[in-house]
């Protein structure tokens, strides 16, 4: 490298005469040159890359990540070492078209000057990166939103089940209780007494303030009139005490939902319900009332709108959505059945075993055979142990697999919910932009018919439509960017509510069968014993 940058060499005749005069000059420049090869940076310009090196692209082929040749940094071909790819790995990923530190290079501002002997490989990003705390401010926060789930401190139970009246005024009364760290309790710890009527109550309130603006409202539990009615008339019987178990259990699961979700748990109704010890009573959740009969015909006319409204949907992301929750619906109404079938078909195997106990028993009691009368007795033991094992086995695939499917049912209602309620906004939407097209007719029609008296009025009109097409219009990007959000957040909680289910589901079934081998692995020696 020192010798491409000598002099170039003059004429014979001139160098001949002023060789012994530039002896000493010449020596000095070349000791000057070797040290400066000797402490020459690795990096130089890439303006003088460019130009130097052979190999270099075109500058009209170079591909979208080198457009950092704008600024003074360095670039990862002006390395002249081998593996630059390895130093360049991270500052090459991190420049895209889509990247913020374009906006900047592109940018009128001057970029800071760096010299070609201090620049590290990173250190031009993290000044670009500065230049816009905002914008990674907000992203940063949305991937740790992201991360974390919405996990909150806070642990709602539901639990005690009481009867409070006789007769048809009675009713079932729970215990909800909730610790927390959270400031906006008054307390860590408190518990407070609901009926089922207050729980119906708080999901109303809730669905009325979100659901229109693209929030999934997790539902509560539905009521059983037949159930309810045999608990406030009937004696204490095992189906009952069955049903108050399973309400409490789906009552539960609803709280857990609601407080789960980072917009619900900010509502002054819910903490109100989960603090005030005085609630006031909820008359409008019941089956037969007035409100009851209204909202099944709110439902009614939702469905025949529902069917005459057609959306020109642009979005295919929606389009997409609707269709994997349709489908998703269906699988998971025809599981249920399945698990459903299934729970009935271990009850009545539970009961079919209890009864060839019995059988076996009484044949041991009534055999002569000493060894024989022993095994069957011994037999008896196993299959009421094994009656045991399959009632024990039904309650697993009913309250953990059963109760999760008829959750999800009724919670992807609530997610076409919101769909619906975005379809409504788009339709709001165009009915004002349908109508202020008419508006400005009839002012054109004004116009033309010379009355300036009407004129005054049909302008207020149009500006006042004008603005109702704008709030239309915020309305429902505002929709369809919340309902993005909602079901991102609803698709992660059913991967963890599945999955957290389906292993425990599975360590129920592998105990089972543990037991199972158990049980006749030590009946085996018996029944080898008879002679």
């Amino acid at each position: 490298m020192a010798a491409e940058r000598e002099p170039p060499p003059f004429g014979e005749g001139d160098l001949e005469g002023e060789e012994e005069e530039d002896a000493d000059a010449e020596a000095e420049a070349e000791a000057e040159f070797r040290e400066l090869e000797a402490s020459e940076d690795l990096f130089v310009s890439t303006t003088s890359t460019l130009e130097s090196s052979p190999s270099s692209p075109d500058p009209a082929s170079l591909p979208a990540e080198d457009i950092s040749v704008k600024s003074n940094g360095p670039k990862s071909e002006v390395l002249v070492d081998d593996d630059h790819e390895d130093l360049f790995a991270e500052a090459t990923e991190e420049v895209s078209l889509d990247s913020p530190e374009k906006d900047y290079l592109n940018s009128p501002e001057p970029t800071p000057a760096i010299t070609p002997v201090s620049p590290t490989p990173i250190a031009p990003r993290a000044e670009l990166k500065m230049s816009h705390p905002k914008m990674f401010e907000v992203s940063k926060e949305e991937l740790e939103e992201e991360a974390n789930g919405d996990v909150f401190d806070i642990q709602v139970s539901v639990s005690d089940p009481e009867k409070v009246g006789d007769g048809m005024n009675a009713y079932m009364a729970y215990s909800v209780s909730t610790k927390t760290t959270l400031s906006m309790f008054n307390s860590k710890e408190f518990a407070v007494k609901r009926r089922f009527s207050d729980f119906l109550g708080l999901h109303s309130k809730l669905a009325s303030k979100y659901i229109h603006v693209g929030y999934i409202v997790p539902p509560a539990p539905e009521k059983s009139l037949v159930g309810m009615t045999k608990v406030k008339v009937g004696k204490e019987d095992p189906s009952s005490a069955d049903f108050v178990e399973k309400r409490r259990a789906s009552l539960e699961r609803y709280l857990q939902r609601t407080i789960k979700h980072p917009t619900l748990l900010q509502d002054p109704d819910l903490r109100q319900f989960l603090e005030s010890t005085e609630l006031p009573r909820a008359v409008s959740t019941q089956a037969l009332s007035g409100a009851g009969i209204l909202r099944m015909v709110n439902k009614a006319a939702d469905a025949v709108n529902k069917m005459t409204i057609k959306m020109n949907e642009s979005d295919a992301w929606f389009e997409e959505k609707q269709q994997q929750f349709e489908n998703l619906d269906q699988q998971l109404r025809k599981l249920q059945n399945s698990v459903d079938l299934l729970v009935c078909h271990r009850k009545e195997l539970s009961v079919n075993t209890a009864a060839f106990a019995k059988s076996a028993a009484m044949l041991g009691n009534s055999e002569d055979h000493t060894a024989l009368s022993r095994a069957l007795s011994q037999l008896a033991e196993v299959e009421e142990k094994i009656d045991q094992l399959h009632q024990e086995q039904a309650n697993a695939d009913f309250y953990l697999f059963a109760e999760l499917l008829s959750d999800y049912v009724r919670l992807i209602t609530s997610v076409k919910g919101v769909f619906d309620y975005r379809m409504k906004c788009w339709q709001k939407w165009q009915d004002a932009q349908a109508t202020l097209q008419k508006k400005r007719e009839a002012d054109a029609k004004l116009q033309y018919a010379n009355k300036p008296d009407k004129l005054q009025q049909a302008k207020e009109e149009i500006r006042e439509w004008e603005a109702r097409v704008q709030q239309g219009e915020r309305d429902f990007e505002q929709i369809s960017k919340t309902i993005r959000k909602e079901v991102g957040r609803f698709e992660k909680e059913r991967v963890k509510d599945f999955k957290s289910v389906i292993i425990k589901y599975l360590e129920s079934l592998v105990h089972t069968q543990q037991q199972l081998i158990k049980y006749w692995e030590a009946f085996l020696p018996e029944a080898k014993a008879i002679a």
